[in-house]
């Protein structure tokens, strides 16, 4: 960050460019469209394409469940103190997925992104007999249950861990993020806008990568036929070119930007190829933070440090929330 934060091209290694200039970036994302090993959610499953239309239809089947889930009244008494973005995750994985199979659920356990095999050690147990859904099942875990041979099944529990915990992973360390970053936060300030702007400074899509192609070289002669190409809004959030005051945690600013046409910021990707969960985080996001503020919580002040892995999606590892 500090030796190329301002900089629009720079090489990162023998054969990968970083690239945080806006115009490049916008040519870049905009040259073709990713291929199905750029796409972060559905790149194939264990070598099998995810065909565009099945991934729609995920898309679909968790939308739906985001939307059931916003028109349940949020419970003012929830109990959202404690370990943070854990608390968090397990709040909306019951809130979300609460009907579904046990064998499905545990398919969002945190502790899976330790290892794959792990995961499809689970996967592997869970698609022995077939899956048999209660009526409050998701509408994704239905998607599931359609699936009739064993390597149907195992292939369609992968995909339910594939669509449904990002959203639950991305969501509570937004929310985690936020707390850490701006937390108590002044009542006149929106959630948007706190949610916008921890989502400047940790991104959850802090780089995007397209592999080397053609195209890019006419773009811009740094870059060669054989170079892969990383993406970095984790730069372009911080641009001093862009944003006043870039490494402050300042809200107030989104009173007058507006997010999808603002150059340089990224959270969800380009205009190209969205994030499709873009519509789902911020409701889901603003709801926590309601709770959260409603209830007076906080990060901890006996916490003063915490840890962010550089990891695909960067956020603040631990923080302490509690009621002051």
């Amino acid at each position: 960050m500090h030796d190329h934060c301002g900089e629009d091209v720079f090489r990162l290694d023998a054969s990968t460019v970083g690239v945080a200039g806006t115009a490049l970036t916008h040519e870049i994302l905009s040259a073709r469209p990713a291929t199905e090993f750029e796409r972060p959610t559905f790149k194939p499953l264990h070598g099998r394409s995810i065909p565009r239309t099945d991934a729609a239809k995920l898309m679909q089947a968790i939308g739906s469940d985001v939307r059931a889930a916003l028109k349940t009244p949020a419970s003012k008494t929830s109990d959202l103190s404690g370990a943070w973005p854990h608390v968090g995750h397990v709040y909306l994985r019951d809130l979300l997925l609460g009907g579904d199979p046990y064998r499905l659920r545990i398919l969002m356990d945190r502790a899976l992104e330790l290892t794959p095999k792990l995961t499809w050690a689970l996967i592997a147990a869970g698609a022995v007999p077939s899956v048999q859904l209660r009526p409050e099942a998701s509408a994704i875990a239905k998607l599931t249950a359609n699936a009739v041979t064993y390597n149907d099944r195992r292939y369609a529990m992968g995909l339910y861990r594939r669509t449904a915990a990002p959203v639950c992973f991305t969501i509570s360390t937004l929310v985690a993020n936020a707390m850490w970053l701006g937390s108590p936060f002044d009542d006149d300030t929106p959630n948007q806008n706190i949610l916008y702007e921890a989502m400047r400074l940790l991104p959850p899509s802090w780089n995007i990568l397209r592999n080397a192609s053609p195209e890019y070289t006419a773009l811009d002669s740094r870059i060669s036929p054989d170079d892969d190409v990383l993406i970095l809004p984790f730069l372009s959030h911080r641009d001093p070119a862009i944003w006043d005051d870039p490494n402050q945690f300042r809200p107030e600013r989104w009173d007058s930007i507006d997010p999808d046409q603002q150059p340089g910021y990224l959270p969800f990707g380009h205009t190209s190829e969205r994030c499709w969960g873009r519509h789902m985080v911020m409701p889901l996001a603003e709801r926590l933070l309601d709770i959260l503020r409603g209830n007076g919580l906080t990060v901890s002040p006996r916490q003063i440090t915490a840890e962010v892995p550089l990891t695909g999606l960067l956020g603040v590892f631990q923080v302490n929330i509690s009621r002051q």
